[in-house]
């Protein structure tokens, strides 16, 4: 019994670095998911200073057509659902470029909101299990531990983002989607619904979000002080 005992808590703090590395993945993706909702569409364009469409797209356009966007991008529905939409003049609202770009955006959506259920899940399950199987000191060691490094890692990317953002939207870009694939031209309702301003302002929410749930847990997911003279 003793044998098993230790053998199996040799294990608890390798569970801990698990939990660690999880906890970005989740903490990012959450922020992520937060702002794929209306409400944040009707933040953004009320903000000051959010650039105005010089081809005639008022606030109100902005607001109907992009919440269909988004809609389409966490809705399970083909491509028709944009390719059939119409302006009051008959003319598409979206060119067979910008479709083709919306097909990858909600490849990776799915990809990405998929891998966010996943990490979610797998640190309620191992919660449980620290819970049940009374290692939840390593639990807490691990969820702090990924607090931290979720403010470094996301710190680090947001100094990239407000000191050279153009730079790091074309690098991010070219991770996700074939080079070339995202470009489009000024009068496109894709660059006119969401302007450089737009992606700029998300990653940078994301980031605040991602680092204030990582301060959070820092400070308050602390194991005792006996496991961390351990560590």
């Amino acid at each position: 019994m003793t044998t098993k005992k230790t053998s199996t808590s040799g294990l608890f703090p390798v569970l801990s670095w698990i939990i660690t590395l999880l906890v970005p993945v989740a903490l990012v993706l959450t922020s992520v998911r937060l702002l794929l909702t209306p409400l944040y569409l009707r933040f953004e364009y009320n903000a000051p200073g959010f650039p105005q469409d010089s081809f005639g797209f008022t606030k109100v356009d902005r607001l109907y057509w992009s919440q269909i966007a988004l809609n389409y991008l966490v809705n399970p529905a083909g491509i028709s659902f944009l390719s059939d939409l119409r302006f009051p003049d008959g003319k598409p609202v979206y060119n067979e470029r910008e479709l083709r770009h919306m097909v990858d955006v909600k490849s990776v959506v799915k990809t990405t909101l998929n891998v966010w259920l996943a990490s979610l899940a797998l640190l309620i399950a191992l919660g449980i299990w620290a819970w049940l199987g009374h290692w939840w000191d390593h639990y807490q060691h691990g969820l702090g531990r990924g607090g931290w490094l979720t403010v470094i890692l996301v710190a680090t990317v947001l100094v990239f983002v407000i000191f050279g953002f153009g730079v790091f939207f074309v690098f991010f870009h070219n991770i996700f989607f074939q080079s070339g694939t995202w470009m489009f031209e000024w009068s496109d309702t894709l660059i006119r619904l969401f302007p450089e301003r737009f992606w700029r302002d998300i990653f940078i929410l994301v980031g605040a979000l991602s680092v204030g749930g990582g301060l959070a847990l820092a400070f308050l997911a602390r194991p005792s002080k006996k496991l961390q003279s351990k560590d």
